[in-house]
């Protein structure tokens, strides 16, 4: 017979729910040029008082509407428009528990409700201020602007089309 040397102790025989966790700082494992380090300071920077005016009170334990836009905004930088996929993106990735700052994951529902009540008054101002802010740092040229040539049916009738086509701003 046989007999198995043992070269490690194992800890978890005697104690079978119990998971050791020890304090991770997730900020290093981040490179510095990422993406999701300008986008966090650039919205640490903003003036964000109209979506705060938009919330009667804010709950202590949850993530902050500034937490909130950043996360929105990194899953739209990262082509996720879903409320279910951010949702899983915050369980899943670096980047988003990053931007969360160790505070409890949103639901989908809690994305969908900020998305409508919150978010959606005042994007049209915080995406022109991120876009003049992008053109500042020589990240986006600003000389032309493109719309995807999307054909949209008209309802009154199935055979008139609407093309919206590329605007060119010099």
């Amino acid at each position: 017979m046989l007999k198995q040397n043992i070269l490690q102790k194992d800890y978890t025989t005697n104690q079978r729910y119990y998971q050791l966790k020890l304090p991770i700082n997730i900020g290093c494992m981040i490179p510095v040029d990422d993406s999701v380090r300008l986008l966090s300071q650039f919205v640490e920077e903003m003036n964000l008082e109209d979506l705060y005016s938009t919330y009667s009170r804010i709950r202590e334990n949850r993530a902050t509407p500034r937490q909130m836009l950043k996360i929105v905004l990194y899953a739209y930088m990262n082509n996720i428009y879903s409320s279910h996929a951010m949702e899983k993106a915050c369980h899943r990735y670096i980047n988003f528990m990053y931007l969360l700052e160790d505070s409890p994951k949103p639901n989908h529902s809690t994305f969908a409700r900020f998305r409508s009540l919150h978010f959606a008054p005042c994007a049209e101002r915080i995406l022109a201020e991120i876009t003049n802010f992008l053109h500042t740092l020589e990240e986006i040229s600003g000389y032309a602007i493109f719309i995807d040539n999307t054909k949209i049916e008209a309802c009154a009738n199935k055979y008139t089309f609407v093309w919206k086509s590329c605007f060119f701003i010099n």
